[in-house]
């Protein structure tokens, strides 16, 4: 499970003042683009441990779920495709659009209708999709999720 870093350091953020905003922001950052994971949590950790002293909401909302932040960084995944598999927008995007699209329907006559306005929601949805950054190395995240893909030749032909 890799969970948002970007809800993460804004989290965070919410429990401290201004003045403390772009100087955490900047630590969190970095420690995040550290190819070492545990590098990475160790500079968290001390992070969190400095602003405890005086904002413990904070630090409690960093040490939170920690660990779940760094999942792509221990599958070991390229660094090109960090930009979109570290945050929720992914699965936000599509389901966003599906609520804007449906949410003038008063009236729902059963599960078939709920079915397709979703299903022509989702495709509508998806003209407005854009590439997945890194897409060349979507191989590499299967690989590490132990997936594989089936060649056209083992797939059985349906008449």
């Amino acid at each position: 499970m890799q969970r948002c870093r970007t809800h993460k350091v804004r989290n965070v953020l919410d429990e401290l003042p201004k003045e403390q905003h772009a100087q955490v922001r900047l630590l969190m950052r970095a420690a995040y683009k550290l190819a070492n994971t545990e590098e990475g949590l160790a500079r968290l950790e001390k992070l969190a441990r400095f602003i405890e002293r005086e904002y413990p909401s904070a630090a409690a909302s960093l040490r939170e779920g920690l660990e779940e932040t760094f999942t792509i960084n221990r599958l070991g995944l390229p660094p090109s495709l960090h930009p979109d598999q570290v945050g929720t927008n992914l699965i936000e995007s599509p389901q966003s659009g599906v609520r804007r699209r449906t949410s003038n329907v008063c009236r729902w006559r059963g599960g078939d209708m709920v079915l397709r306005w979703v299903a022509g929601a989702y495709l509508a949805t998806e003209k407005n999709f854009r590439r997945i950054q890194g897409y060349q190395d979507l191989w590499a995240l299967a690989a590490a999720l132990g997936r594989t893909k089936q060649s056209a030749s083992s797939q059985e032909k349906v008449a």
